[in-house]
């Protein structure tokens, strides 16, 4: 248990949080207390976001060599130290080790990145239409920047949107989930030691209701960029269009994988179980459908009924634990709402959905699969984000892609297959934003651009130079010699 108190970070200092501090449980050992963790109010947000509109002014005078140095050294103290914070994102969010360091690499790998893009900058020339006039264009910061994260991924998501705003000379103002708060805080901490002018970065730990309404309705954000349920996005948006403020939102989703009859059944379980249960089934990406096609159907059940109990469930920081903790209680009393809804709509659970009771007093659960599902049932059209995946039976190819594209959301969709030609179909057809062919719908990389499709995503799309599109204003300019 730790009495200790971590402060916010506004305008080149640690200050204490005016409406007092809040203690960080972890949802693995509810008698393991992180640490308090200050508590933001209106005025000290809004106190950051005028810092921010200083730092930024200077921020972006900086030279290249300069944005491009902070960045890399961020980068290499995250993958420097992956272990110690790995383990901290761990105890407060309740993925594995495994996982927890995997994110923290990732995120320090986000910085690295985006420092190569700080010497990539350049801009274009063009012939006017006018005799004796020259035309250039070039990309220019788009001013201070707020970020508003979940708690499903809190340094890796944290890191690829602080890392472009920084490296494309914004100001950020940063404001974590309140569930989440120590890998947020320990992100901020690096960030601080880097020399950066003050009020370029701003930490405002604190509630939603107040910190995250001021990011979302002040008009002194030029750009505001949201990872987080659909119902908040809807909000984000109508508030940041009443002051014309940029919007970027990553949502929901409901992601399907394809497994068909020529699938390769041992590629085709581990994509199933890695990408429906990985994280604690707490990841945007998660594939919670599993459309199969009659001919695979009951091979392919089996199969992952039997992949399924070599998982084991425990204490995230133990060795040879697959899955660790559920967020926390309200979390766990949703995931077996949805159990309930599956079972009174005509699913049949096959396989698991039990509580768990481990050594620590924690959030656990056993991992579900359900059969005799359909499309309709609640279970299959809403995001539970929970270990939970639904088997839905389909006739042929032509079923499973218009079963997968029945959905509201539109991120991630996989497919099982040996067959070039179906591959090719659903690439072009699948209405998501990433296509996976013989892959987990859950795991993408930096470089490329991420984002979905329908109420899944809304705006520029995040990471690679896709970035760029949010976090910079295009100038165009005319010139008479």
């Amino acid at each position: 248990m730790s009495d200790s108190v971590f402060k916010n970070y506004i305008a080149g200092e640690w200050v204490e949080g005016n409406k007092g501090n809040l203690a960080n449980i972890s949802p693995a050992d509810t008698s393991d207390v992180i640490g308090h963790y200050a508590q933001a109010d209106k005025a000290q947000t809004e106190a950051a976001i005028t810092a921010a509109a200083v730092g930024q002014a200077e921020w972006a005078k900086s030279g290249l060599e300069r944005r491009y140095s902070v960045l890399m050294a961020i980068g290499d103290e995250l993958v420097a130290r992956k272990d110690e914070l790995g383990e901290l994102l761990a105890r407060e969010e309740g993925k594995t080790l495994a996982e927890g360091v995997g994110e923290t690499y990732r995120s320090g790998q986000f910085f690295h990145y985006y420092a190569a893009e700080v010497l990539r900058q350049m801009g274009e020339t063009a012939d006017s239409v006018r005799p004796g006039v020259e035309i250039e264009t070039r990309r220019e910061p788009v001013g201070v920047v707020g970020v508003i994260t979940p708690w499903n991924f809190p340094t890796a998501t944290g890191a690829w949107k602080i890392a472009p705003a920084l490296a494309f000379g914004n100001a950020v103002v940063f404001k974590p989930a309140n569930q989440v708060p120590a890998s947020a805080w320990a992100l901020t901490e690096i960030i601080s030691r880097q020399g950066l002018p003050a009020g370029t970065f701003n930490l405002v730990m604190g509630p939603g209701a107040e910190v995250g309404d001021v990011l979302i309705n002040s008009r002194g954000i030029n750009a505001l960029t949201f990872t987080g349920s659909l119902e908040t996005g809807r909000k984000v948006a109508m508030a940041t269009a009443a002051n014309l403020v940029k919007c970027q939102l990553e949502m929901g989703s409901k992601n399907a994988l394809v497994v068909l009859d020529d699938a390769d059944l041992d590629n085709a379980v581990e994509c199933a179980v890695g990408g429906a249960y990985g994280g604690t089934g707490q990841k945007c990406t998660a594939s919670s459908r599993l459309i199969v096609t009659e001919g695979i159907h009951d091979r392919f059940v089996a199969a992952v009924i039997e992949r399924m109990k070599k998982l084991v469930v425990g204490h995230p920081l133990k060795a040879g634990v697959h899955i660790g903790a559920v967020a926390d209680a309200r979390q766990m009393e949703q995931n077996l709402g949805y159990l309930d809804s599956a079972k009174n709509e005509g699913g049949t659970l096959v396989y698991g959905g039990e509580v768990l009771t481990e050594e620590t007093e924690g959030y656990y659960m056993q991992p579900a699969l359900f059969t005799n599902t359909t499309n309709a049932m609640t279970i299959n059209r809403e995001e539970a984000f929970a270990p939970i995946a639904c088997v839905i039976k389909v006739k042929d190819y032509a079923e499973a892609l218009a079963t997968l594209n029945d959905t509201n959301f539109g991120l991630t969709g996989g497919i099982c297959t040996a067959s070039l030609k179906y591959a090719t179909d659903f690439k072009r057809n699948a209405k998501t934003g990433c296509v996976m062919v013989n892959l987990p719908t859950a795991g993408t990389d930096y470089h490329v651009p991420f984002g979905g499709r329908k109420d899944s995503s809304f705006g520029p799309r995040e990471q690679g130079t896709y970035a760029k599109e949010f976090y910079t204003v295009v100038k165009t300019t005319y010139i008479r010699a």
